[in-house]
């Protein structure tokens, strides 16, 4: 890969200016903790100043282009064949706490002579690491740590083949939706069977730290396409399987699964 293209630098350009607002305002959280009220209003004006941001700078790159975002829904462009897919802020809960695990994460998705869109282009953008994780449809998955001189590297999959070493990640139903009796006995057969499994809040990140290889495997259920998308994509430019464990599409469904092919088969035995 000689480089990112025009848009994927335009995409990393727009989540690093939305992710100085998203750091200036982390800081402040901590002392809003000791209200009885919380700073939930105040982390969720950060959440919609990032994507107001994230919209403006990305209709700047690419005038038309449709939206779909967390916040503000979708929003049709003159240009229907091109969509950016966004959450400025995965892992709220992380940040509303002062916990510093979230991520900014985009996704575009591309319609080509009347066939479905695809996914073409994904970043998931760590604030607090400077790492931004992305990937373009064809080209190979990558991370850029800004911390380090910016220099690309290609993210590579874990290769264990025995589940009893492997480290997998996942996400906990929220309070109120279904499926927390099933994702209990999901969790008590992989935790039995594996080296541990971790569940950090973001879901973007976990995708990616996936195609880092610092995870070997991810399910969840319940995702929304801007959770999964970018993240979905990288994951299949790093290599893995990706699969909808309800079947389907992973983007319509929300049911995502994620390894490598050597583990997939035990894992999918064990929470589906």
């Amino acid at each position: 890969m000689s480089g990112p293209s025009a848009i994927m630098t335009s995409m990393q350009a727009a989540a690093r200016k939305a992710s100085r607002g998203l750091l200036r305002d982390f800081g402040e959280v901590e002392h809003l903790q000791i209200s009885r009220k919380g700073p939930a209003d105040f982390v969720s004006r950060a959440d919609k100043k990032s994507e107001k941001i994230l919209y403006e700078e990305l209709s700047k790159a690419r005038p038309g282009y449709s939206f779909l975002m967390e916040e503000s829904g979708e929003i049709a462009g003159t240009d229907k064949t091109h969509r950016f897919i966004i959450d400025p802020l995965d892992g709220t809960t992380n940040y509303l706490h002062g916990i510093p695990h979230f991520a900014i994460s985009i996704a575009l998705e591309r319609e080509i002579d009347g066939n479905p869109k695809e996914l073409v282009a994904g970043l998931v953008y760590n604030p607090i690491t400077d790492e931004a994780f992305f990937a373009e449809k064809g080209r190979g998955a990558f991370v850029n740590d800004g911390t380090r001189g910016g220099a690309d590297r290609r993210l590579l999959p874990g290769r264990r083949d025995l589940f009893s070493d492997a480290l997998f990640s996942t996400g906990i139903p929220f309070l109120g939706r279904p499926g927390h009796t099933k994702f209990l006995k999901e969790l008590h057969q992989v935790m039995g069977a594996s080296s541990g499994v971790r569940r950090m809040g973001a879901a973007s990140l976990d995708l990616a730290w996936t195609a880092a290889g610092r995870y070997d495997g991810f399910w969840e259920r319940g995702l929304a396409s801007w959770d999964i998308a970018a993240g979905l994509l990288i994951c299949q430019e790093a290599g893995l399987i990706t699969e909808s464990l309800s079947g389907g599409d992973v983007l319509e469904t929300g049911d995502i699964i994620v390894c490598n092919e050597a583990l997939m088969g035990q894992l999918k035995s064990k929470v589906i």
